[in-house]
């Protein structure tokens, strides 16, 4: 079901939020992880929760030079891909934007001054702008979301397994950021907390030996709710050096019909995909396929060292016609079949608003053809654009069924986060079809519930049916899960059962002192049949103050996605506990994208007291 969503009523939070948080940085610094050893710090409270302080910005970014003198480890100086970022592309990227270079310390102190000054106009425009001064913030009725109801807790007695794909898509993080800096809370259908928790980069150990995964499990109090504890699941793909990469063959299929034209849309997708030329070499082939009214193609498979070339084919595009998305995929994996060959990348990458309206515009046709091709080997990646007509269930969709990523791209610093950073990660498939599968011990656990993943849940028996697609993981890509567990003796909120008469609760006799156990599957790129892992985890539960730093943010960021979904499993979530997690957890934080959701949490803050109650679904 879809629906759309109405918009923010109050103009004057939608103005104090224009002026603190509209517009992340353009330049970021590459990307570093949160901190994940272990660490003794405590967590502050806040005197109100319910009234978080307005926090400055997000500070401001470190350029990549700066980054370079405080390498922290040899894979980033070596250049890798994944966790650190690209650290040999970085400066290269700086000639797509204008004159970005090194920021000297004069230039530093200028951006936190401006910064503190933001804040100040902020506080001012609360309590001081005439809302009939304020211009409106944009329509989204055009919209559409997928309605999905939060996971429910199970119980342990009747149903021991929780079996689930791996999701490593981050759309709905950035898609939510864009609605807080323009002045409205999201939509609960927008809010997919697994692509929250996602977003950011954690410090999780490297796989051991050739493993091409590592498994990292974690457990504590739930911070929303002292009687449950919170089990932290964690993949790590293992990273791969940027000389090791192997040939891309990247088709990108544009859409330049009309509702494109607007600056966030094809206009920032050109200035991507130049951020992304600069990174391409002499071994990766590149085409352009554009489709509106009819499909075309503007630039046949093409060098990476022709970047002029590339670059003059991207500044051709301009937007006008209507959107036939059946004609423009059937041309882009034409050419991808073309140039596949073995021990290359070969993917289509769609970059749309996913308002398709001329030729295949059924949902699930276009989906039965993207499922055919997948078999293939050819991938499809989505990159969404734009607002208003912003069709994100599609999308998402899409690239569940492409095997392919997707992300939303609000700015061009995400677009470099995704297409250059993270390039690795989101091209080059480390693992196909990756599950999980838990098994919980009725000694420790009554009732449990996965965090999100709510269009990832799979049946016990698809764990080991290898012909069941789930999801891939790219190389240094970071995936985790969150776990809710309810001890046995405390209340449950799930519908009360009778006991079973023939079924037993006893563990079996030697783990006694197990929490579950954890099975990871998964297939080598191009293969048919899986492999099994699986490990113990122990029922010793850490204090929330001695977790990880990695721990503590991706609850902070979990305590967040609940409070914006209204989730009915909050507990004593709100934005002051989320606020206070990701403060006791902020690490060096040099892309700043931790203080950034610290500004973003206080900006939905802000927007929901000015108008309280719960928003339309999805």
């Amino acid at each position: 079901m879809f629906s759309s969503h109405r918009a923010a009523p109050s103009f004057i939070a939608a103005a104090s939020l224009m002026l603190g948080l509209l517009a992340p940085a353009c330049q970021r610094a590459p990307e570093r992880s949160v901190e994940g050893a272990p660490r003794s710090t405590s967590i502050p409270t806040s005197p109100s929760r319910g009234e978080p302080v307005v926090s400055p910005p997000p500070a401001a970014p470190i350029a990549p030079e700066a980054v370079a003198l405080d390498a922290t480890s040899e894979s980033e100086s070596k250049g890798t891909v994944g966790a650190a970022g690209v650290a040999d592309v970085a400066p290269s990227v700086t000639s797509v934007t204008s004159g970005a270079g090194p920021a000297p310390a004069r230039e530093r102190a200028r951006r936190v001054a401006a910064s503190s000054a933001g804040v100040a106009a902020q506080k001012r425009a609360l309590t001081a702008a005439p809302a009939e001064a304020q211009a409106p913030p944009p329509s989204i009725d055009g919209e559409a979301y997928a309605a999905r109801a939060d996971g429910a807790f199970a119980s342990v007695e009747r149903e021991p397994l929780s079996t689930f794909s791996i999701d490593v898509d981050t759309a709905s993080y950035s898609n939510v950021r864009r609605f807080i800096q323009q002045g409205q809370l999201p939509p609960p259908g927008a809010v997919r907390i697994e692509e929250l928790v996602n977003y950011f980069p954690y410090a999780y150990p490297e796989p051991p030996g050739d493993e091409p995964i590592g498994v990292t499990t974690e457990l504590s109090r739930a911070p929303w709710n002292p009687e449950h504890l919170l089990l932290s699941v964690a993949l790590q793909g293992k990273r791969i050096d940027t000389e090791r990469l192997p040939p891309r063959n990247l088709v990108f299929l544009l859409d330049v019909s009309g509702s494109m034209e607007a600056p966030n849309k094809l206009p920032l997708l050109k200035r991507s995909l130049l951020a992304l030329t600069e990174t391409l070499g002499e071994r990766d082939r590149v085409a352009l396929v554009v489709y509106a009214g009819a499909s075309g193609v503007v630039l046949p498979p093409t060098s990476g060292r022709d970047k002029a070339q590339i670059a003059a084919a991207l500044d051709r595009l301009e937007a006008g016609g209507s959107t036939n998305g059946q004609a423009g995929i059937e041309l882009a994996y034409s050419i991808a079949s073309d140039l596949a060959r073995p021990g290359a990348t070969t993917r289509v990458i769609l970059a749309t608003d996913g308002d398709f309206n001329v030729g295949m515009t059924s949902e699930d046709s276009l989906v039965r053809l993207i499922s055919k091709e997948r078999a293939s080997g050819v991938f499809l990646s989505v990159l969404g654009f734009g607002m208003g007509n912003y069709k994100d269930a599609t999308l998402e969709r899409l690239a569940d069924e492409g095997n392919g990523n997707y992300a939303y791209v609000d700015s061009l610093a995400e677009a470099r986060k995704v297409l250059v950073a993270e390039g690795g990660a989101t091209l080059v498939t480390l693992a196909q079809d990756v599950k999980l599968q838990l098994e919980f011990n009725p000694r420790h656990v009554a009732s449990y519930r996965l965090i999100g993943y709510e269009n990832r849940r799979l049946e016990s028996a698809d764990f080991n049916d290898d012909a069941k697609d789930a999801g891939e993981l790219g190389a240094g890509h970071r995936v985790t899960a969150l776990y809710e567990l309810i001890p046995p003796g405390r209340s449950s909120p799930q519908a009360a059962v009778d006991p079973l008469r023939y079924q037993s609760t006893s563990p079996a006799v030697g783990h006694s002192a197990e929490l579950c156990t954890v099975k990871l599957r998964y297939k080598a790129p191009g293969g048919s049949s899986s492999r099994a892992l699986a490990r113990q985890v122990s029922a010793d539960a850490a204090a929330l103050e001695q977790t990880s730093a990695a721990f503590r943010f991706a609850a902070a960021v979990a305590t967040f996605g609940m409070v914006l979904r209204r989730s009915p499993e909050r507990g004593a979530s709100d934005y002051g506990l989320a606020r206070d997690l990701a403060r006791g957890a902020l690490g060096r934080d040099l892309d700043g994208y931790q203080r950034e959701l610290i500004s973003l949490i206080d900006g939905a803050a802000a927007l929901d007291r000015a108008a309280p109650g719960p928003l339309a679904m999805p």
